[in-house]
């Protein structure tokens, strides 16, 4: 885990937020990878990394009823859905075309809920252990690098 958290880091610091994601979504069966922030109702998108179009870096904002996200958020702990469609924790609570999610909560400076860093498809995605220190460690370093004077 240390070994990845180092390599994520120089991804980080040698080729900036995009190639990280890059990077993190390598490890994952999931189209999309992305870093959200909390605003009110609406949550929204800092950076992505989509699988299928790599040259796009960011992505649209949604109302914060309508994300897992919302969920992070709320219950402060990470969230892995393999299947929305057949998950009882989120079926017919969230109205979203998204159907696998994995995501953790990116804390600001003082330890408040900033947002999220996620990795979610809208196919089923197979089920496989996560990387969830990684991506622990990944959405503090994410934050750090986003806000580098607030941290």
């Amino acid at each position: 885990m240390q070994l990845e958290v180092s390599e994520f880091s120089r991804e980080l610091h040698q080729h900036g937020t995009h190639a990280a994601l890059k990077y993190l979504n390598n490890r994952t069966p999931h189209r999309y990878t992305g870093i959200f922030r909390f605003d009110g109702t609406m949550l929204r998108n800092e950076a992505l990394f989509d699988r299928y179009n790599p040259s796009q870096e960011k992505g649209a904002d949604a109302p914060m009823e309508a994300t897992y996200c919302s969920l992070v958020g709320r219950q402060q702990q990470p969230l892995e859905i393999n299947d929305a469609s057949t998950d009882v924790r989120v079926k017919g609570i969230i109205d979203t075309p998204v159907v696998s999610y994995c995501g953790v909560l990116i804390r600001d400076g003082q330890g408040q809920p900033f947002g999220t860093l996620c990795h979610y498809d809208m196919q089923r995605c197979q089920e496989r252990s996560t990387d969830l220190p990684l991506l622990e460690a990944a959405a503090q370093l994410f934050y750090a690098q986003l806000r580098p004077a607030a941290s």
